[in-house]
């Protein structure tokens, strides 16, 4: 038996968990018609083959018509729920995890528009920032059916076989009669801390009443809401000891926070950039003022970490949840000494922020997971060995080269540059997102492992290529910052690149025009107001920074904010002349025949990349395939098999920023479903 803490059992009333690390409640938005079928299924099996104590499904589940889910929640007040459930659950079973579901009723935190357009429903009239329903105050009535709405729920739950339930506390509505911030209901359910807990207690002794004085139920919630006029941390202790007390939970699930605004949830939820485990310390605060069983995750992205919360007795059981996202295989790895194989989770939290955009979890550098179904974790063999070349070194080549090793291809990465990394390298310049080398560091190591070939400071051409006789010929080259975008002056800006990667400095004044919505703009605001410079960032769209997402957001407004920064939004960078030492830009909207000007020092475009493909369109009559793609086979897993041209000497394709500019996550998927059939 082994002496690592996280691989040491724990006993939870009657279930005997194998291990100290579960996966906590999340919603990956994979249910189809609110129920977890195939995706969802394959999805938890995945990590509880790979050996994961407990995984907790079903972040936000919910029990009632008048809690519509935000982001594809699992429906938990249908009956037809449980066939579904007991099938993920039978066979988790069978690969020996636990597994519970979260059920919850989201209060004010959702939308009256979604669903049945049912009023919001909340022991306030205060609007949730996040989601900006005004909610109906909560009547007798609403109590009522919706305590009734938890204990059915949990009944179903029962019946699928689940070893547990945890409820949602934090941010929703058992926790918005807590907070006086949201409760303004007189007696019984308002004022004192004992009224604003009555509402959570009259929910779990329905609870127990259906499913049982057996039947394992845990809180997640926050023991500080951190935040002016909210339950304080002696408050929250207060209420831990309280639900300690009441015999009517199993385990607390301690987070510390609010979730109301971005900044709130990415504080409870930290990013790349901000500080590893920052409420670990306050969990076992929690756990040693109780002494009762004490669960907690908030960015434990590695095992040290998670190994140091179960030795020093700050948790009995550590979430590493983000970090199963990017290796469902985390705890398997542990178990047979292979931590250094373990693919890292870079907290670029891709994950989060396409759910709360409306979109399915996926890891920015896995792009196996969620698509358990089609995309393979483990590469499986290929039936024959074939020489691959792979033209550049960025995250897109980099995959390609893995899983074709992994196939036991006999590999070779020609780079232009004297490392890899591409843009990733470039990215990672900036302090705030440095973790993202990782995407590359675990890649290289990986090739280094399995035996490919890379030469570095080799500009590739054709010749090049055909001197390493190929099989298969795969370009990974990305591409270079497009900014001719204006009726003049092209020549007299530079790109969000120049300013990243130190080959133009900043000026005193300067305008970016961002057309793109992407990282770099803002990357490049950041570094250039550091100087002291004055920065306007003009953008066309009715938003700024679209694709940066809410939490991604949020690190980059608390530095830009206390700068001499400005936002312009639907403005149109028209044109740049040159006006004494100075530069004059025009403005104009798509809206309507209005101009503006700015006199500035420098003017910054970032309007994407365009396909670095010369190389490609050089070999292309070269291939037997033409650089064809079969999209039907790319999609659905089949063989390429497209012949064009039978004396192709090699077949041909392209990938990641070479075909388009997309984004990391896009790549990695190009290189994983292509190559993983060669």
């Amino acid at each position: 038996m082994s002496n690592d803490p996280l691989l040491q059992p724990y006993q939870l009333k009657h279930l005997t968990l194998r291990n100290r690390i579960l996966i906590t409640s999340h919603e990956p938005a994979y249910p189809e018609d609110g129920m977890p079928k195939g995706r969802y299924r394959a999805y938890h099996v995945e990590r509880a083959k790979a050996g994961v104590a407990l995984t907790m499904t079903a972040g936000s589940a919910s029990v009632a018509r008048d809690s519509p889910p935000v982001f594809n929640n699992i429906l938990a007040w249908k009956d037809e729920v449980v066939g579904w459930m007991k099938q993920m659950v039978d066979e988790c079973h069978d690969h020996g995890a636990a597994v519970m579901i979260q059920l919850t009723h989201l209060g004010r935190r959702t939308r009256w528009d979604k669903g049945d357009w049912l009023p919001v429903v909340a022991p306030s009239h205060e609007r949730e920032a996040a989601h900006r329903a005004f909610p109906k105050r909560m009547e007798d009535w609403d109590l009522t059916r919706i305590i009734q709405d938890f204990a059915d729920a949990a009944e179903r739950m029962k019946t699928a076989g689940v070893d547990g339930i945890e409820l949602e506390a934090y941010g929703h509505l058992l926790e918005q009669f807590w907070s006086p911030l949201t409760n303004d209901l007189d007696a019984p359910y308002g004022g004192s801390l004992d009224n604003r807990l009555r509402f959570t207690f009259d929910v779990l002794r329905a609870i127990r009443e259906r499913c049982g004085p057996d039947f394992i139920t845990g809180l997640r919630y926050t023991g500080d809401q951190d935040m002016p006029g909210g339950m304080g941390r002696d408050e929250g202790i207060e209420v831990s000891k309280k639900l300690r007390d009441s015999g009517l939970v199993d385990f607390l699930n301690v987070v510390k926070g609010h979730i109301d605004t971005d900044p709130g949830l990415t504080d409870l939820i930290p990013i790349q950039g901000m500080p590893s485990a920052p409420h670990l310390d306050f969990a076992g605060e929690i756990r040693a003022a109780t002494g009762f069983p004490t669960f907690h995750a908030a960015r434990i992205p590695d095992v040290p970490t998670a190994r140091h919360a179960i030795a020093s007795g700050k948790l009995d059981m550590v979430g590493m949840t983000r970090a199963h996202l990017a290796d469902p295989h985390l705890v398997r790895k542990i178990i047979e000494g292979r931590e250094d194989d373990i693919r890292p989770c870079v907290g670029a939290n891709y994950c989060l922020d396409r759910i709360y955009q409306g979109g399915m979890a996926f890891c920015l550098h896995n792009a196996a997971s969620g698509r358990e179904e089609t995309m393979p974790h483990d590469i499986p063999k290929a039936p024959a060995r074939r020489r691959i070349t792979i033209i550049g070194a960025g995250p897109a080549g980099m995959e390609a080269a893995r899983v074709g090793a992994e196939r036991g291809h006999e590999v070779t990465v020609l780079e232009a540059a004297d490392q890899p990394g591409g843009q990733i390298r470039l990215t990672a310049q900036d302090e705030r997102r440095r973790e993202m080398i990782s995407v590359i560091a675990w890649r290289m190591a990986q090739c280094e492992r399995l035996g490919v070939t890379f030469r570095f400071n080799t500009f590739a051409d054709a010749e090049t290529v055909r001197e390493t006789r190929p099989d298969e010929v795969i370009v990974a080259t990305g591409g270079l910052p497009h900014t001719e975008v204006l009726t003049a002056g092209n020549d007299l800006v530079c790109s969000a690149w120049d300013i990243l990667s130190g080959d133009v400095k900043p000026g005193a004044s300067v305008l970016i025009f961002d057309d793109a919505g992407d990282h770099a703009a803002l990357q490049a605001a950041d570094l250039i107001s550091a100087t002291g410079a004055a920065v306007e960032i003009v953008t066309p769209d009715r938003s700024f920074s679209p694709e940066v997402m809410a939490m991604n957001l949020v690190p980059y407004m608390r530095n830009l904010q206390k700068r001499d920064t400005t936002f312009t939004v639907t403005w149109r960078l028209l044109s740049v002349t040159r006006e004494g030492n100075r530069l004059r830009a025009v403005l104009g909207s798509d809206y309507g025949d209005v101009r503006r000007e700015r006199l500035v020092d420098q003017v910054v475009v970032n309007h994407g990349t365009r396909p670095l493909d010369d190389l490609y369109f050089e070999l292309k009559p070269q291939s037997s395939n033409l650089g064809e793609v079969d999209y039907e086979a790319l999609a659905t897993g089949g063989l390429q098999k497209v012949s064009r041209n039978p004396e192709g000497a090699f077949r041909l394709f392209r990938i990641g920023d070479a075909v388009a500019a997309r984004n990391t996550h896009a790549a990695i998927y190009d290189a994983l479903r292509l190559v993983k059939d060669l």
